[in-house]
């Protein structure tokens, strides 16, 4: 089972590419919300108010089965501008993502098979320019436990290699661990099988 996905760390620096006179600028964003996508397209409509057309694509989701995306024309000839931008999501297996690409109108018309190369070839440049980075799927766990059983508890972290995220030890203890997807049937069962320890699933 898969449980690993890419995606970048920062914002890629701006890129430009020219065809006949038309300019595109290209930039990738790490996003998890549409409000995020949201924010960005007004920043960078103010940032270039004087520019024809806003292209993007977006998509979340960490594993396959949950992704979800959206491909935007904004007034281009249809399938033109957006669709091209997701491609290259889609071809550098990226995620939880952002790619928009501005255009300013340089008299001449490029044709659709024109602005279907020049949005691919901007959003292939911003994510070429960016830091892309291969993350794990984890799942997180809480572990409650009485204060007695910590010895055993903690027994099992350090052999398992476990990471701690939180932890609330007082009398009735809580530690929360973070493992990664491939491993979490494992380590669930070891802890339920544990005598006066109780382990449960948290939403990530």
């Amino acid at each position: 089972m898969k449980d690993t996905y890419k995606s970048i760390t920062k914002a890629s620096p701006e890129v430009l590419f020219k065809d006949r006179n038309s300019k595109f600028f290209g930039y990738a964003y790490p996003v998890k919300t549409e409000d995020e996508v949201n924010e960005i397209l007004e920043d960078l409509k103010k940032q270039h108010h004087k520019a024809r057309h806003w292209c993007y694509a977006w998509q979340f989701g960490k594993e396959e089965e949950q992704q979800r995306y959206r491909a935007n024309d904004d007034g281009e000839p249809s399938n033109s501008a957006g669709m091209p931008i997701y491609g290259q999501i889609q071809s550098f297996e990226v995620t939880n993502i952002l790619i928009v690409v501005v255009r300013y109108f340089g008299g001449v018309k490029l044709g659709v098979g024109g602005l279907i190369n020049a949005y691919k070839t901007a959003a292939q440049m911003a994510l070429e320019s960016s830091e892309i980075i291969t993350r794990t799927i984890d799942e997180i766990f809480v572990i409650q436990f009485d204060y007695p059983e910590m010895n055993k508890v903690m027994q099992v972290i350090k052999q398992q290699n476990l990471n701690v995220i939180d932890q609330k030890l007082e009398l009735d203890c809580r530690i929360f661990i973070s493992v990664r997807k491939n491993e979490a049937e494992e380590i669930f069962t070891k802890f339920d099988n544990t005598y006066k320890v109780k382990i449960s699933r948290l939403e990530n």
